[in-house]
């Protein structure tokens, strides 16, 4: 078996549309300290007491708006994904695995079966091209802390973000190409990155940073105005303040404004999931239509596209250099 593993890690997702098998994964999500990091004493209580009683038969519902009969889209793309960079990957005689931060297939056990068959050097590669504590790093934690209970542990190597990548932000900049060439251009291009508090931002976490660059880098390349191009944040909750403007907000005030066409564009996520294609493509877009809007695109994700499978194989081939049966 080859000595090399590159390990695909995404967030995850439930196995299953049901308020059940959302708990379980919400438990696991919601849980982690990167996540949520207010003292456990008072968050523990209200996970389990009140959240984990009531969100997930909502989220339940909202998943099952989305599921395909292959199941989770985040987990059937994050797969197809995974099965064309191992093809375009067969020259480096390298495992390609796939694993979720939370739910299956878990990253504990993906390490310790690459592991068990003699892999002696693992290159982690998270799919979010923005770093954050809260998916990044968390990441990260899975991984060494499957390898806290082995007693030979494998040389590592770690891509932590490629926000910049010019391969990137190509791949970005020629689908939303492709859409317009289809699909006619809107009046406003809206970028839509998760959210986070910002609190973390103030405490040195440089996701807001890295989506600003993002969003500049695909705007230069596009040709297009910082009016046409506008950058917003989704996903919040809880009452704390998080990072602005609220994606939310955006589509109402671009509505109200007068514009009766928007486009929106998610460059945080690598695959489309709940946030994407429920969130936005759905209630994004009912939001839009209530607000006086006329039309609102979603511009999907970048999925298993040819683009990606080659920014990721370039990202790979270049970390992977010195690693004697990766090759050059």
């Amino acid at each position: 078996m080859p000595g090399t593993a590159v390990l695909l890690i995404n967030l995850g997702t439930p196995s299953a549309p049901t308020a059940a098998a959302v708990r379980r994964y919400l438990g696991q999500f919601l849980g982690d300290r990167r996540v949520i990091d207010y003292p456990r004493w008072l968050w523990l209580p209200l996970l389990y007491g009140v959240i984990l009683r009531v969100r997930p038969r909502r989220s339940a519902r909202a998943y099952a708006k989305i599921w395909t009969p292959q199941g989770s889209p985040l987990l059937v793309n994050s797969r197809a994904l995974t099965t064309r960079l191992a093809a375009e990957l067969r020259d480096m005689k390298m495992r390609v695995e796939l694993a979720m931060t939370y739910g299956e297939p878990g990253v504990g056990d993906v390490v310790r079966h690459l592991l068990a068959d003699g892999v002696c050097r693992i290159l982690v590669l998270p799919f979010y091209p923005q770093y954050s504590a809260t998916s990044t790093a968390a990441s990260f934690d899975a991984v060494f802390t499957a390898l806290r209970a082995e007693r030979r542990v494998p040389e590592v190597r770690s891509i932590a973000d490629y926000h910049a990548e010019p391969g990137y932000i190509e791949a970005l900049a020629a689908s939303v190409e492709k859409y317009w060439f289809t699909h006619g251009r809107g009046e406003r291009l809206l970028l839509s990155f998760h959210g986070i508090p910002e609190r973390y931002v103030n405490a040195g976490d440089p996701y807001r940073d890295q989506c600003l660059a993002t969003a500049r880098l695909l705007r230069e390349r596009l040709g297009i105005s910082a009016t046409e191009l506008v950058v917003a944040f989704q996903s919040r909750v809880g009452r704390e303040r998080w990072l602005e403007p609220y994606t939310d907000a955006a589509l109402a005030q671009f509505a109200q404004s007068g514009l009766r066409h928007v486009q929106v564009l998610c460059p945080g996520f690598a695959m489309d999931c709940l946030e994407t294609l429920e969130e936005i493509a759905m209630r994004g877009r009912e939001q839009f239509l209530a607000a006086g809007g006329q039309r609102l695109d979603y511009i999907p994700a970048l999925n298993a596209a040819d683009a990606h499978v080659h920014l990721f194989a370039n990202l790979i081939r270049r970390h992977a250099q010195g690693w004697t049966d990766a090759g050059a």
